[in-house]
This record gives C-alpha cells, structure tokens and sequence, in this order.
C-alpha cells in the first residue's frame, strides 16, 4: 500500500508500508501528476517485491530501490526488521511509523525532543532490550541536574514526559517484535516537584513582583499563572484589533479569547465549523481521545460572532478559518497561494502582537484557554459545563482557578456557619 503525504511547503513524500513498518520519501516534486505516477510504481513493485518477483538487497534503502523498479542498490542505515536493536535504530523506525495526521504536530515534535536527550544519554547504541531499572534511574538522575527553558532545572514532570515517550517507544517495539517484556518502570524515583502556583491577574503577579525577594524561576512561573479579566480581554483585543497588520490577526485573537480552544485546535478549524444559525462553534480535538479526532461545541458569543461575520467575507480561500493570503513571507519566500498557518507562525503573530505593551510577557495563545475557564469559573459558571466547552481538565487545573470563586464559597460556609 503506498499513498501520497504533502508538506505544508507543497513538497509531495510517498508513503508506504513494508514487512510492518512505514516508510517515507520525498519525491522532490510540488506537481501533483508527476508525484501520482510514482505512487502508481511504487504500489506495483511493492506487490512483486511482496510475491517475490523483486528480491531486496540487504541494507538497500528500499525507497530508491522501488522508485528505479530495483535497479538502484542505494544504502542506508535504515536495519531490515527483526534486527532493530540500538535505541538509535528503534526511534527512527518508531517515528516513521506514525500516520499521517494520527498526533499533534507539537507532539511529535516533543517526542523526538525526549528521543534525542534519550540517545544522548543512554546513548543511540544502547540496546534498549537490555533496559534495565539502573539505567532508566541513571537517566533520570542526569536529566535532573540539566537545565530547560530560561535557564531552569528540569523539573519531575518534564522528565516523567521523557519517560513516557520511552514507554511509547517500547510498547511500539514490542508489537512489532523488536522486544519482550515490559519496560522496569516501577520503583523509579523522580526528583521532588513542586506545585504550580494558582493563576493570578496581570495586577496581582506585578504586586508580587514590586514586593521584591521573587527568584528568577518563580517570576517565569508567576508569569505562566498569568490570567486575564474580561476587563483586560477586551481592552488587549481593542489593541490588536487596532494594530493588527493582516485581516486574519484580530479575528484569531477574538476566536482564542471567547473559545478557550488551544492554538493547534484554532489552526484545525474550517470555515465550516462556525454555525452562525445555531450559535455554535465545532472544535476539532485530538487530545481527548487516543487515536481519535473528537469534537466539543463551544457557543458564539456576540463579540466573536461579529467579528467572523465580518472577516469571513474576506477570507483569502481555502477551508481552514485562518489563512495566510497569497504574498506573506514565509521563511525566505513569499507564498503563491494561501496556506494554513503553522504553529510558529500563530506564535510569532503573538508575540509581534503584544510587544511592548503590558501584555508583552504573556507566554503563548494558551494565556486564553486559562482566561476563559478562569472568568467562567469566577462567573458562577457550572463546572461541568465549563469543561463542555474546554475539553477534557485535569484536577490540578481546575485547583488553579477555583481560588476566583470566593462569593460562591463565601455563600456556602455562610449556609453551614450562619452569623
């Protein structure tokens, strides 16, 4: 079975399946013809290399080979299956395994993170079947002592991430044969973690910090606890709205504020999803359930109504809700056609956004999704149905912001304590 993958360049790849693994190459081709007819011979020698017409060399890379109908004999590193041993190995042949579409692009992307620190200190050699409790608590102790973003130690749950992708990687090894047994996970010891602070108002983290004696740490952690008022939401959307240097900027902003949807949830949405008659928005999930793409409905509220109403008319084509035009410089080059935007893309257009302005060290579009369960929660929202319309939360979120209710817990200790 072969098929067709496009990146977000126009660049085709063919993608296919042999001996239980996937497999992938770039057809160096944006023309839409020419990369069908390579599909076309690549399904064919795939069934005579399956009925035995075709024999494969060892240690061929299998994707020049049935692109030149078997003549071209190229190597590569890639290891016939059933000798896949090395850690090294096995994360490569993991990471082509996964289908197109079947995992945020922002996952991936933070698995192969937590494969390369795996490579670099067990090391790409390690024979992961040998895997046992002193090596995994050997690489938690090293991981614990390096540093992550701003300059911060790693903390237990970055690592325990880490872990988790090994786990993965594991349990996909296993299925496919390359190892037995079960990954020693239990007993491992993780350095001690600390809880995140509740969030708090732009007012309450720059009283904290005019206090003095916060450490650089706890001022980046004050700032990820940042929330906004609805007050401050619309008086940051009147700025954007009034900067804002494309047509698709505002309307973004507005859809993330009144949604609470997260930003890979923002670029998945289509046109098609926003129901003007029924006052609803659809928002297509992928987190929710392993290996499925969910839907929750969040209601239109009168500001974002207004605001898609006059956007989309101008819309410059293509089903997603946000597009980039035709022109916008991408990289070193200007687009020809409009395109999906891409999750570096959405971050830069924030941070450009809010530059100097109070806002400024907002972390990211999640500051929304914490805003909008936080004002309904401080609203008297049922929670229940604020989890409706976010998604599925934790309980350690839901702590966070159950601070903002403190006329709903002052009501209830006066019904079981009356003055």
């Amino acid at each position: 079975m072969a098929w067709l993958e496009q990146t977000s360049t126009g660049q085709f790849h063919i993608a296919f399946r042999y001996g239980g693994l996937k497999y992938k190459k770039s057809l160096r081709t944006r023309d839409e013809r020419t990369a069908t007819a390579r599909v076309h011979r690549i399904a064919e020698n795939l069934r005579l290399l399956e009925s035995g017409r075709l024999a494969l060399p060892a240690n061929a890379d299998i994707g020049a080979f049935l692109l030149s109908d078997g003549r071209l004999n190229a190597v590569t590193p890639e290891t016939p299956r059933r000798s896949l041993r090395t850690l090294g190995q096995l994360a490569t042949a993991f990471l082509a395994s996964i289908p197109a579409g079947a995992l945020e692009t922002t996952t991936i992307n933070g698995m192969k993170i937590h494969l390369q620190h795996l490579k670099r200190v067990l090391g790409a050699s390690f024979a992961i079947a040998e895997a046992g409790l002193e090596d995994l608590q050997r690489y938690i102790e090293e991981r614990s002592k390096a540093r992550g973003i701003r300059g911060k130690t790693l903390s237990a749950a970055t690592i325990k991430k880490e872990i988790t992708t090994l786990r993965t990687l594991w349990n996909w090894a296993k299925a496919a044969g390359h190892v037995t047994g079960s990954l020693p996970l239990k007993r491992l010891r993780y350095p001690k973690g600390s809880e995140k602070p509740p969030f708090q108002t732009l007012a309450e983290i720059e009283r904290r910090l005019t206090r003095g004696g916060v450490t650089d740490r706890e001022a980046n952690d004050l700032w990820a606890a940042l929330f906004l008022t609805t007050g401050e939401i619309n008086e940051l959307l009147k700025h954007v709205a009034a900067t804002a240097t494309h047509d698709f900027i505002y309307p973004m902003f507005a859809f993330a504020a009144h949604t609470g949807a997260r930003r890979s949830e923002m670029l998945r949405s289509e046109i098609d999803d926003i129901d003007f008659a029924g006052g609803a928005i659809t928002i297509r999930e992928k987190k929710r359930v392993r290996g499925q793409v969910t839907t929750r409905s969040v209601p239109l509220s009168p500001l974002l109504r207004k605001v898609l109403r006059e956007y989309l008319p101008n819309h410059p084509g293509g089903k997603f809700t946000f597009m980039a035009p035709a022109g916008i410089i991408r990289s070193k080059r200007k687009t020809e056609l409009p395109e999906p935007l891409t999750c570096d893309q959405a971050q830069d257009y924030f941070r450009r956004a809010l530059a100097g302005t109070r806002w400024a060290k907002a972390r990211g579009w999640h500051l929304f999704r914490h805003s909008f369960c936080s004002n309904c929660a401080a609203a008297g929202i049922d929670q229940r149905l604020i989890n409706a319309w976010v998604g599925h939360q934790t309980e350690e979120m839901v702590r966070r912001y159950r601070h903002l209710l403190p006329d709903q817990q002052q009501q209830a200790i006066a019904m079981v304590f009356p003055g």
